[in-house]
């Protein structure tokens, strides 16, 4: 199969969604696209191995995209030969009770990953510069001071959150936390497809929601809020990077592959010398132990 580069899903210059292609095969069978994923995981299971014990750094991964996406099955598949303890996967749903006391980044700040862990977010922080700007009633919740009705969410309050998301991103960044941010980019006939398939299976109806259907009528509204997001928020400390996602097995070898090559640059990350008394004694050690079976 072709070669993947980063540089092409990469955001580093204004885009137009409508513009960047929704599908991906690489010329590839669906086996082959399995096989090579299957590479590309071992490689990243062993980094994790390897970022855990130099512990110096945590790796935040942040997925978004409309509904059906992709989001669970790539979680899934990307990092099924991670070590459990060594990833986490936060899903952010409407926010509780307890989450709408505190600002809206709280909730996403303590999920962070700790250093030598990845984090994912599948739906992240970006929320809340999409389906509430979609959705701006939904910000009345959030009891913001000088906040008493829609009318008064005005394009200044969204220019505000976007440098309050930047100043988050640059913070965590600059304290050991490496982030991914990938925007899993589904046609709308895909979309359409896999909810008539989650209709036409029964073992898939769980996985309906008429606000499906709803929110789909709002395509071209959160197109609109996903392209400035992206537009006002990919840094080189925090890239976006757009996924063709209508082939979800080519979209999660791309997600994969740029994890493994972007991580592989951090030469800094090697598992820990030993100290020197304890080196010089591995022998002495090894010896007393099989001393033990006799």
């Amino acid at each position: 199969m072709e070669k993947i580069e980063i540089d092409p899903y990469r955001v580093e210059d204004h885009i137009k969604l409508s513009e960047k292609s929704t599908f991906q095969d690489f010329d590839c069978t669906d086996k082959e696209l399995k096989e090579k994923l299957e590479e590309v995981r071992e490689d990243l299971g062993k980094f994790q191995d390897t970022l855990y014990a130099h512990g110096k750094y945590g790796v935040l991964v942040c997925l978004q995209g409309m509904d059906t996406s992709g989001k669970d099955s790539l979680i899934r598949e990307v990092f099924k030969d991670f070590n459990v303890r060594g990833v986490e996967v936060h899903s952010f749903k409407v926010p509780t009770e307890l989450e709408l006391k505190h600002d809206y980044l709280w909730r996403h700040y303590i999920a962070l990953p700790a250093r030598g862990k990845f984090g994912v977010f599948n739906r992240t922080h970006y929320e809340n510069v999409l389906v509430t700007k979609v959705h701006p009633e939904y910000i009345l919740g959030e009891n913001i001071p000088g906040i008493e009705s829609v009318s008064d969410i005005d394009g200044a309050f969204w220019e505000n959150r976007y440098r309050q998301i930047n100043d988050f991103e640059q913070h965590i960044a600059e304290n050991g936390t490496l982030i991914f941010k990938f925007f899993l980019h589904l046609s709308k006939e895909e979309q359409r497809q896999r909810l008539l398939r989650r209709l036409r299976l029964k073992e898939k109806n769980w996985k309906f929601s008429p606000g499906d259907l709803k929110e789909r009528k709002l395509w071209d509204d959160y197109k609109v809020c996903y392209e400035e997001a992206i537009n006002k928020t990919s840094k080189p400390h925090a890239p976006w990077y757009v996924i063709p996602a209508d082939n979800k097995k080519a979209a999660r070898l791309i997600v994969a592959t740029i994890l493994l090559k972007t991580l592989k640059k951090y030469k800094d990350v090697e598992e820990p010398e030993l100290d020197e008394k304890i080196k010089a004694n591995l022998e002495t050690f090894k010896l007393d132990l099989e001393k033990e079976t006799e």
